[in-house]
């Protein structure tokens, strides 16, 4: 077994400015074809744990692993001993001796991830958390980075729930300079306040700006106009009239005319008529369908760069 020293993403606060950019470049090249899958990860492992459902994070780290070169184990929600009371240090101490990469969707505090990840035999991946889905900014950024030629001085309207792609969109993009980061999300509903507090110190570093508000008046003009389902993967909401609260945040046509040069982004799966209507998903404009094949090449940068 290779016994270098591994990598951890759990969050994009442990990332360096430099490793977020050569994530995002590196995710880019891939998907530029600049890089070529060949066998990067050959004679390594890669575990593949989601105890939630998933189609494109799940799809894109199983594929990125054996076209890297890697061999392949895929745990259900109940096929490991966690289920009967072995504690996650005692699992992570065993797995980590056979395993040499690790992708987990939990939709729990990233705690758990961090227990898992408290060696360095085995390089953990957070492919959703209850807090934050870093990987998911990894492939907004590299996706943009293909359509505009740089991340640095875009400006995105982020429509919809803060969830925990929000999050990771705010920590990420104000790592770069001079961005622009309008969140509009319903009463209620925003943020969470210490990643918001985060994303505001970075933007302060970098010349960038994180603001969010909770109306859909004056909107700004931007480059991306983005959202995410009502409904978060594993999430339920306190209020009983939700839908009522979130209706006014649907990106319809009015919403991109205010952007006319904008394109529309959606981290998928979508619901037509909820968070966005079919001529906007379904237009000239979306570019959300190559967004989700940008999760390929995402997921394949992080495993070479937590493979060490």
């Amino acid at each position: 077994m290779d016994r270098r020293p591994r990598r951890h993403l759990l969050s994009i606060r442990d990332l360096s400015d430099a490793d977020l950019r050569h994530l995002v470049a590196r995710s880019a090249d891939f998907a530029a074809g600049r890089v070529r899958p060949a066998d990067q990860l050959r004679g390594l492992v890669t575990a593949v744990y989601f105890r939630r459902t998933s189609t494109r994070t799940r799809t894109a780290f199983s594929s990125g692993a054996l076209r890297l070169g890697s061999q392949l184990i895929s745990y259900g929600p109940g096929d490991l001993q966690l289920n009967t009371g072995e504690t996650i240090e005692d699992t992570a101490r065993v797995l980590s001796r056979m395993v040499d990469l690790f992708v987990a969707r939990t939709a729990d505090p990233v705690v758990e991830l961090r227990a898992l990840a408290a060696q360095d035999r085995m390089g953990v991946v957070n492919a959703m958390s209850a807090e934050e889905h870093p990987t998911q900014a990894l492939t907004d950024l590299s996706t943009m980075t293909q359509r505009f030629g740089r991340v640095d001085g875009l400006r995105v309207l982020y429509v919809g729930e803060g969830n925990n792609s929000a999050a990771a969109l705010a920590l990420a993009l104000s790592r770069f300079t001079g961005t622009r980061l309008y969140l509009r999300t319903p009463p209620g509903y925003g943020v969470d306040r210490d990643i918001l507090s985060t994303a505001e110190v970075n933007a302060k570093r970098t010349g960038s700006a994180v603001v969010e508000a909770h109306h859909m008046s004056d909107l700004p003009e931007v480059d991306v106009v983005y959202t995410t389902r009502w409904q978060t993967t594993g999430t339920s909401k306190p209020d009983a009239d939700w839908r009522r609260i979130f209706a006014p945040f649907q990106v319809d046509a009015d919403v991109l005319a205010s952007s006319p040069r904008a394109v529309f982004m959606h981290d998928l799966p979508a619901h037509r008529g909820e968070e966005v209507t079919a001529d906007v998903l379904d237009g000239p404009r979306s570019i959300a369908f190559d967004q989700a094949e940008h999760k390929l090449f995402s997921a394949q940068a992080v495993l070479e760069w937590c493979a060490g």
